[in-house]
């Protein structure tokens, strides 16, 4: 008989329809309703990449992908796959309570971001401990995959493809802008987060492995919280940067990200891409991960070390 075990996933979440938008910014706002005016704000971002993000299904298909390709890994074990969400339903807590339910005694858990911070993939390994415990489950948490070989293998693939389709000569003129989430500045400097020194970890690594020349860090997609957040924001650097060297073309690599959703398709496909059309530069973006081999072998071989 195999084992089986608990696999966690663990995402953001998205609306699944319309009216899901004003509970689930709701919940982002730890309960708090959002004004008339950024109710409309966040639907007109939603309206602009098509009326809803993609995200939902994505991540069901990344979920099960990872469940697969574990299955067909151990020989021993039969993991049995549980998606939990932070805003949005099935939240974290119902899938440790329905693993509860099925008798899942033990369970790895990972987390659909690469780089860890106490208030990212933190919070979310907190809320499933929490609930863990309630029931007795053990649970291994997989705290990172950024610096797994894969991962990188995938950005640098992607960022060579585009600088293969960029001529030659114009490469000294392409800047590669690499960015994830923005997190208030305050809670990351008062805890010595990790999060922004991994981040400019991934992008020294795609400097030294990909054929790009220049590479700048950003942060994007900041909430509107009154107080600063992890900068500069990949809008304000793109136009800095143009000042600086006039740069023809510029690649963004949401490495910070893992699917093709709100903050990809609007911060960065619209929002980035019009200060490019406004400085007179090229806008280019690479595909998202998803659920390409490579980024969930990253996956699988950090897990396979944990468990």
């Amino acid at each position: 008989m195999k084992k089986e075990v608990g696999l966690l996933v663990m995402a953001y979440g998205t609306p699944y329809q319309k009216s899901d938008i004003e509970p689930y910014y709701t919940d982002i706002r730890r309960g708090r309703k959002p004004s008339e005016e950024e109710l409309n704000d966040l639907i007109s971002r939603y309206e602009a990449i098509g009326g809803l993000s993609p995200l939902a299904k994505i991540t069901e298909r990344q979920a099960e992908v990872i469940r697969d390709t574990l299955n067909e890994h151990y020989e021993a074990v039969t993991f049995k796959l549980y998606i939990g969400l932070k805003h949005i339903h099935p939240f974290i807590e119902d899938a440790v309570t329905k693993m509860n339910q099925d008798g899942i005694t033990e369970a790895v858990t990972v987390v659909l971001a690469p780089h860890y911070s106490n208030f990212s993939i933190g919070a979310y390994n907190k809320r499933a401990d929490e609930k863990a415990a309630e029931f007795g489950i053990q649970l291994h948490h997989v705290q990172r995959y950024y610096n797994q070989p894969k991962f990188t293998e995938y950005w640098t693939m992607r960022v060579n493809e585009i600088l293969a389709n960029i001529p030659q000569s114009e490469h000294d003129k392409t800047m590669l802008v690499v960015s994830a989430h923005s997190l208030p500045e305050r809670m990351i400097k008062e805890s010595n987060d990790p999060y922004p020194s991994e981040l400019a970890e991934t992008a020294k690594a795609l400097q030294t492995q990909s054929a790009i020349h220049h590479v700048a860090t950003g942060w994007q997609s900041e909430g509107n919280t009154g107080t600063p957040w992890l900068g500069p924001d990949v809008q304000d650097l793109t136009r800095e940067l143009y000042q600086k060297g006039k740069y023809q073309h510029f690649i963004y690599a949401p490495v910070g990200f893992v699917a093709e959703h709100l903050e990809v398709l609007y911060d960065n496909d619209y929002e980035c891409k019009r200060v490019c059309d406004e400085v007179g530069a090229i806008y280019h973006r690479p595909p998202m991960p998803d659920t390409h081999p490579l980024f969930i072998g990253a996956i699988v071989d950090e897990i396979t070390n944990l468990y």
